[in-house]
């Protein structure tokens, strides 16, 4: 038979094991919430980007935001096919206005310009791709920076088109282009200041028509296994051609739409060619 216990008896005393401390997860915790607090500081006290700003030889640089696009055009020439999705995973800096006389021999000392009267402010051209790599060259070695460069084509193009999937990034009537473009309509077989036509709406001039631009991708016949990130299209040994867009003083409409793309030598000289500048965030301002 079991013995009953008596309630009235004490209870014997039972051994309690020891309390043991995870160190191990607590190190981990620890580490976690420094993680946390110190990723809050930084994006709590990290200064905003610059939606502009004017750097040593007072050229001014307007902020792209990242985001995503379609690039190319289904109604345009073969080389603008197939249209396909781009995505700007990361915001960059363009140039307002294409490279001017005057910057360029700020920067360089000697101007290459054929037309040279018609002044500092009108844009740098006849250059090559490989001139505008010297240019870029020597403004990283002014302001002790790698960030100076070419944008990407896909960069270009979405830049120009502000978020538009029309012909230009004003609309589709043509009729308008002489407002924000210097082309054959309107330009008396000259290059114009620049700055002087209407901008798009992220304030960036002269992306229809005044010259030509040089953008930093190697050309390819379509769009076929193009990269969607946004880099540029190199080629690994680099292609005989690069890419110029845009249009210039001296071509027709269809010529300045958003995705129209011409290729040329990088050795290429030409009073309608010319380039505008691309900052990386990464490394400034």
């Amino acid at each position: 038979m079991a013995t009953k216990l008596d309630p009235s008896e004490p209870k014997p005393d039972i051994a309690k094991p020891p309390i043991r401390i995870p160190f191990a997860r607590i190190g981990i915790l620890i580490g976690l919430t420094m993680l946390i607090v110190v990723g809050a500081i930084i994006i709590c006290c990290q200064a905003p980007l610059k939606k502009k700003f004017t750097n040593s030889t007072g050229i001014e640089f307007v902020l792209i935001p990242a985001g995503s696009f379609t690039m190319g055009s289904s109604n345009g020439d073969n080389n603008e096919q197939p249209p396909h999705d781009v995505k700007i995973a990361q915001s960059f800096y363009l140039q307002t206005t294409e490279v001017t006389q005057g910057q360029w021999k700020k920067v360089m000392g000697y101007n290459l310009s054929g037309f040279y009267k018609c002044g500092d402010d009108c844009p740098e051209e006849g250059v090559s791709w490989e001139d505008a790599q010297r240019f870029i060259e020597k403004l990283n070695q002014l302001e002790n920076t790698k960030a100076y460069r070419l944008p990407s084509e896909a960069e270009w193009e979405y830049a120009c088109r502000t978020g538009t999937a029309t012909e230009y990034s004003f609309g589709d009537d043509a009729g308008k282009l002489g407002e924000y473009a210097w082309h054959s309509n309107n330009s008396k077989d000259t290059t114009h200041r620049v700055a002087t036509r209407e901008p798009n709406s992220w304030g960036l001039y002269d992306m229809h028509g005044n010259v030509w631009e040089w953008v930093e991708d190697d050309w390819h016949v379509n769009y076929n296994e193009a990269p969607t990130d946004g880099r540029a299209w190199v080629d690994s040994p680099r292609g005989t051609y690069r890419v110029i867009r845009g249009g210039g003083w001296n071509y027709g409409a269809r010529d300045c739409r958003s995705a129209t793309r011409f290729s040329v030598r990088p050795a290429f000289l030409s009073g309608d060619v010319g380039f505008r500048l691309a900052r990386s965030v990464a490394l400034g301002p």
